[in-house]
This record gives C-alpha cells, sequence and structure tokens, in this order.
C-alpha cells in the first residue's frame, strides 16, 4: 500500500474562480470561488483537488488549516511522483 502524500497548499479565498494557480513539488497555491463560511471553502478545496488528481473525495483528508489560509491535505492511494505530476498538469 502506498503511504499518504501530504501537500501544503495556500488559499486564495473568494476568488472569480476554482483552480490551482501555482504549483511546486508537493506545495501549491489555489484559488476558490466559495467563501470561507461553514467550510464551504475547504468543501470546494477538496473538490477541487479530487477532480485534478483523479481521485475520490474520501481519498483526501484536510489534516491542518481548517480555518486558516494555509493548509495540508493528505492524499491515499496516490505516490508523491504521480500527485506532483498530476498537479503540475493542472496549471497548463
Amino acid at each position: 500500500m502506498t503511504p499518504a502524500v501530504r501537500i501544503s497548499i495556500r488559499v486564495k479565498r473568494r476568488a472569480s474562480r476554482t483552480r490551482v494557480l501555482r504549483a511546486d513539488g508537493l506545495s501549491i497555491e489555489a484559488s476558490l470561488a466559495a467563501p470561507p463560511v461553514d467550510g464551504a471553502a475547504n468543501a470546494e478545496l477538496i473538490a477541487l483537488l479530487a477532480s485534478v488528481l483523479a481521485v475520490s473525495k474520501s481519498s483526501l483528508r484536510l489534516v491542518l488549516g481548517d480555518t486558516s489560509k494555509n493548509k495540508v491535505v493528505e492524499v491515499t492511494n496516490l505516490s508523491a511522483d504521480e500527485v506532483t505530476t498530476r498537479l503540475i498538469a493542472a496549471i497548463r
């Protein structure tokens, strides 16, 4: 079984659209259209990462930063190389 991979994320909330802005290895910057109210931004971040990484939402877990702009998300079922490749492909 592949060990979990952690992604460091800097979030820009209330953006015009949701997308990955920058990827540098396992560190990314993402913009989210959802406001930081009642976990809406966190839910949108998980949905964005699930789409970008082509994994189910249950494969992702917010580990740190529930109420912060700086977050850490844990990904299961993918290697660090696969995660990095998919994140970089998302910004093109």
